[in-house]
């Protein structure tokens, strides 16, 4: 940045409080967070506050039938452990969401998102072959399983009705505009109407009709080409498609673009699930558009229009919102289920001052703002397929990796994190900082209170950084970070009923240079009134703090621990001794049995 605007940003930055100034404040709205801040660790366990304890629900590996066989730490891989990876707990725990049942029985919805080869095989992954492979399909995904209260917290309920694993090989259906698509059709599926599994799940939604969302990430990692000279398209280079896949899934000719050139195009969306309903197909809704889905955020407009907030993970990627055509039926939930199928997309563009202003929706169809044959696009279908090049031409404003976004429980605001962007060359007035390796939180006000309107205004809720190495310029954060509460990379994202906004990080964990004092990735706990920010859980060596629930009380809070011991790091955790880190769900309570937070 010039040197004048920096000091003008750097100067905002002092506060927390930006654009909205949210204010006069009330007692309650002053007392959310009513627990004791933990100091920063780099222990292989997970902690929590005074007054709190936490134990593990589910692991990898961990059977949800009883015809299924626990984690093997032989390690083991044949066919047997090849068909046993579908009836167990998947790997990398993310995105998850609870489905009530009654009040001590509830269904969880996790994304079990990517498998870590080095952790998984005997070999760390250096030998991959066609079986493996397999393995690692089954092993990825979604997980719906029941739990249920007792004595001693949540339990997972053997073969209940609702259990179901979702892979990389289950059939789902495909609508929306995309269905049917020429760029949808395969070898195996000529009409472009059924698509095999679902890969790469990071976060996910819910609807307010009982259905869970779960959206496809990085597909690109997991397609390679048997040619090496294979010529890549624009669109297939900006989703990051190369000859060689990080997971060796080639091997399978599915994956392989040389054989299968527009199976790519089939991965990418947000998929539609009844937890309910073991049975159901899963949907890959394409009106909501093909991207790097980190999460979906669903609020209901003053209409009665159904609305998505969704962000593209990637540097210098966009800000995305999705309108229903048809209206929400609050008395007949069944009506709902098809309020996916057809709507706008929108991208966001933002203007302003240092580090607020406004912005707008501009609306992605065909015919639309530049987007027709002359720039490429032939159909509605070809603008969702390919977003990101739609994107950019109606000139949305790249974002510092646009990941999970919350709406306030009043639904009024919505936040979202921008995880960090070490590529980022030059600031902007919603990514102030250059190779921002710290990450920040947006957050933005439709106009009139509605979200089915095109205008909105935005500020920066807050500025991660580290204070105690950059006490003099925009890398040390807000005024509301602190040596005390200090993090890098907020990731996910979620509010509680009561409006305590919950904060969880991917970041660094090497504890050094930058990133001295954040100790491993945690969870904080923010008061977005106030801005008050408190450290409340860190997790074990080398994990992600990932995917967040409550119980319907919110006396249990249900937390992802993901990869722990990734790259080989020292991490043994849950289990300690020399076994195999997992990912695992914890869930923690209250000792006086209180409501979590308070």
């Amino acid at each position: 940045m010039q040197r004048r605007s920096f000091l003008k940003a750097s100067s905002l930055a002092l506060s927390y409080v930006g654009f909205f100034g949210l204010s006069p404040l009330n007692a309650k709205e002053q007392n959310l967070l009513g627990f004791k801040a933990i100091p920063i660790s780099t222990e292989d366990s997970v902690i929590v506050p005074e007054g709190y304890e936490v134990k593990p629900l589910i692991s990898f590996g961990d059977p949800l039938f009883s015809n299924a066989t626990p984690f093997d730490e032989s390690k083991t891989i044949n066919q047997n452990s090849v068909l046993n990876a579908a009836k167990v707990f998947g790997d990398n725990t993310d995105g998850m969401s609870l489905f009530p049942i009654d009040e001590n029985r509830a269904i969880l919805a996790v994304n079990n998102e990517y498998i870590n080869p080095e952790l998984i095989f005997n070999d760390n992954g250096k030998n991959i072959d066609s079986q493996k492979v397999a393995y690692e399909q089954n092993a990825m995904g979604v997980s719906v399983f029941e739990i249920k209260r007792d004595g001693d917290g949540f339990k997972v309920v053997l073969d209940s009705p609702y259990n179901r694993r979702i892979t990389a090989h289950t059939p789902m259906q495909i609508s929306g505009p995309a269905k049917g698509h020429k760029s949808m059709q395969t070898q195996a599926d000529k009409k472009g109407e059924l698509a095999l599994g679902t890969i790469n799940n990071c976060a996910n939604g819910q609807t307010p009709w009982g259905t869970y969302l779960t959206c496809e990430e990085n597909f690109d990692s997991y397609f390679g080409s048997s040619n090496p000279n294979y010529n890549f398209n624009p669109s297939e280079k900006r989703y990051g498609l190369s000859t060689k896949s990080n997971y060796g899934w080639e091997l399978d000719p599915r994956f392989d673009i040389a054989k299968n050139p527009n199976e790519p195009n089939r991965f990418g969306w947000v998929v539609e699930i009844d937890p309910y309903d073991a049975n159901s197909t899963p949907i890959k809704r394409t009106a909501l558009g093909r991207f790097k889905h980190e999460n979906v955020e669903i609020v209901i407009s003053k209409e009665g229009n159904v609305v998505a907030y969704m962000g593209d993970d990637e540097a210098n990627e966009f800000l995305y919102k999705f309108v229903s055509k048809g209206k929400f039926d609050k008395n007949n939930p069944r009506n709902n289920r098809n309020l996916l199928e057809e709507g706008t997309l929108y991208v966001a563009k933002l203007q302003g001052n240092d580090l607020s202003g406004s912005g707008k929706w501009i609306e992605l169809s065909y015919g639309k703002n530049g987007l027709d044959s002359k720039n490429g696009f032939h159909s509605q279908a070809d603008i969702l397929i390919n977003a990101r090049l739609a994107g950019s031409i109606v000139g949305a404003t790249p974002m510092d990796r646009p990941e999970w976004i919350a709406a306030d429980p009043k639904g009024e605001f919505i936040y979202a994190t921008l995880t960090n962007n070490k590529k980022r060359e030059e600031s902007s007035v919603a990514n102030p900082r250059e190779k921002n390796v710290y990450g920040h939180i947006i957050r933005w006000n439709p106009s009139k209170n509605n979200h089915s309107n095109a205008d909105f205004k935005w500020d920066i809720f807050l500025l991660a950084g580290n204070p105690a190495q950059y006490p003099n310029d925009l890398r040390k954060g807000t005024s509301n970070i602190t040596k005390d509460n200090m993090f890098n990379s907020p990731d996910g994202l979620k509010f509680d009923k009561f409006g305590r906004l919950w904060i969880q990080t991917d970041g660094s964990y090497s504890n050094k240079g930058d990133y001295e004092g954040m100790g491993n990735n945690q969870m904080l706990c923010a008061n977005p009134v106030t801005g008050e920010i408190k450290r409340f859980l860190t997790g074990p060596i080398a994990s992600e703090v990932t995917g967040l629930a409550f119980s319907p009380d919110y006396k249990t809070m249900f937390v992802g621990i993901q990869h722990p011991g990734e790259r080989l790091a020292p991490s043994h955790y849950p289990n300690g001794g020399n076994s195999t880190p997992r990912s695992t769900i914890v869930q923690i309570t209250k000792k006086d049995g209180g409501i979590i937070g308070s």
